[in-house]
């Protein structure tokens, strides 16, 4: 397994990471705990989860229970900002709402620390200077190692890079948003400023819910115990005519050179400019295996042209 830098922190992440949004709705408690071990076993080492993940707070608790002796062993990253309460008193980033959050998170985790803290979503009610301050005196604390940010706009990402260089406190040293094969917009603004400041990026949704794969066919209905099959809004977001057209020309690349779509889908984020690691989920032991060998392909630069002809036209 490859390990790589998060960004320009010292904290070090396996090319491949795991999604935890599974645990606690998708799989059963047996289920997690040998994919969990698996992972581990295979080198991955960023577990990626949040609060909210599998009806509030069970994702993490599925972990705490399962890691026992092994938190030692990986980097583990959480999440916090999205509604933990149906009544809009628990979520944002403001200073009270991150010092209840985190006593929450690792009370479900188990554990006294948290790797990596992201802030999942930019909070407009909340000013960035309080946001930021609040988390520097969680790594002071010695309950967070490193903060980072999922979903927010490029300039809210050189408006917190600056604010910190400003006041002097820690800053976002990732950012995990969604980018696949077929959803490139982050590369117009976001990924320049997480190039620029040197953040790590964490594509989620490296497969597109499931569209890269290479197991729905054109024309044919989804299976009714896949993903696509069970939602269909899913279905509907990447099941288009410009992405299929995009999947049979890219289906055709991979097997040409003998590789599967897996394969080429985490190859190709794992070659893109300051990609740290690829998080994707699992529900069987079975799929973590897959994953962890998907990024062994290194792709040279006339693939990768080739790749963007498809992709990009």
């Amino acid at each position: 397994m490859q390990i790589r830098n998060l960004g320009g922190s010292g904290l070090r992440v396996s090319v491949v990471g795991l999604g935890c949004n599974n645990f606690g709705q998708r799989t059963d408690p047996e289920t997690s705990r040998k994919v969990i071990h698996k992972a581990i076993d295979l080198g991955v080492t960023l577990f990626d989860t949040a609060d909210i993940y599998a009806g509030r707070g069970a994702s993490e608790e599925v972990l705490g229970n399962v890691l026992g002796d092994r938190r030692k062993d990986i980097v583990l990253a959480t999440k916090f900002s999205k509604a933990m309460s149906d009544d809009g008193t628990k979520q944002g980033a403001s200073r009270r709402y991150i010092m209840s959050a985190v006593e929450a998170s690792l009370k479900r985790l188990k554990t006294d620390y948290i790797d990596l803290y992201q802030q999942h979503d930019y909070d407009p009610l909340t000013p960035i200077e309080e946001t930021l301050r609040a988390l520097d005196d969680l790594v002071h604390q010695g309950k967070v190692r490193y903060i980072g940010n999922s979903n927010f706009p490029a300039w809210r990402i050189a408006e917190a890079e600056l604010t910190a260089r400003q006041m002097n406190v820690n800053r976002y040293v990732s950012c995990q948003d969604e980018y696949s094969l077929v959803v490139r917009d982050i590369e117009t603004d976001l990924l320049p400023a997480a190039q620029e400041y040197n953040l790590g990026l964490l594509p989620f949704f490296p497969l597109a819910s499931g569209l890269l794969t290479g197991k729905y066919k054109r024309g044919a209905a989804a299976p009714a115990d896949t993903r696509f099959g069970k939602t269909p809004v899913l279905r509907d977001r990447y099941v288009t005519p410009r992405n299929e057209d995009m999947v049979e020309k890219l289906q055709a690349f991979a097997q040409a050179r003998g590789h599967s779509m897996l394969e080429l889908a985490f190859s190709w984020l794992a070659a893109r400019p300051q990609v740290s690691s690829v998080i994707a989920g699992a529900t069987r032991v079975e799929q973590i295996e897959a994953n962890v060998k998907a990024a062994d392909w290194i792709l040279g630069a006339e693939d990768m042209a080739e790749i963007d002809k498809i992709t990009r036209g």
